[in-house]
């Protein structure tokens, strides 16, 4: 007789692991998450990890159980399909949201600052503009200049508006 080792056993425990749970029942096959039950055969079988889905040939896909016996395998892919769906909406949705409450919340502290010292700034020079048509003024008050109808400065001490207008029009 022969004796096997720890590790030979081990080995032929993997292999037939699933086989050995074929026409049993679904939740004896299924406490082994390495484990698919189809359910058309009876069959306890290993699930293909290299593939995703198992293939045709193996077990159909409404009649493949894993993880639990009373969902399907295309059961659980549509399930699951829609889960993520819903889930990628909804935060599509919120990203949406969230990118319109920023634009219509208006401008942020920093472009409400730079607005603010425009206005202040636009304010200075209407100001400083000011002043300088008055001191403008005062000058020609006093050395007696005065606007024509023409628009433009005559002294009144050399020359009457008329004059002045007259020989710029001949000019």
């Amino acid at each position: 007789m022969e004796v096997l080792k720890y590790r030979d056993l081990i080995k032929i425990h993997y292999v037939t692991a699933c086989s050995v749970h074929s026409n049993t029942s679904c939740e004896v096959c299924l406490k082994n998450v390495s484990c698919l039950w189809c359910n058309s055969d009876k069959k306890c079988i290993d699930y293909p990890v290299r593939t995703i889905l198992p293939p045709r040939s193996l077990c159909e896909l409404p009649s493949a159980r894993w993880g639990v016996c009373w969902v399907d395998f295309q059961a659980l892919i549509i399930a699951m399909s829609v889960i993520l769906g819903a889930l990628l909406l909804a935060v599509l949705i919120c990203c949406c949201c969230c990118c319109r409450k920023k634009k219509v919340r208006g401008p942020d502290k920093t472009e409400e600052k730079i607005i603010r010292q425009n206005e202040q700034r636009k304010i200075r020079q209407e100001e400083r503009k000011t002043e300088m048509k008055v001191r403008h003024d005062e000058i020609r008050n006093k050395y007696g200049e005065y606007p024509n109808k023409c628009g433009s400065f005559v002294f009144t001490k050399r020359l009457s508006p008329l004059s002045k207008c007259a020989l710029q029009l001949s000019d």
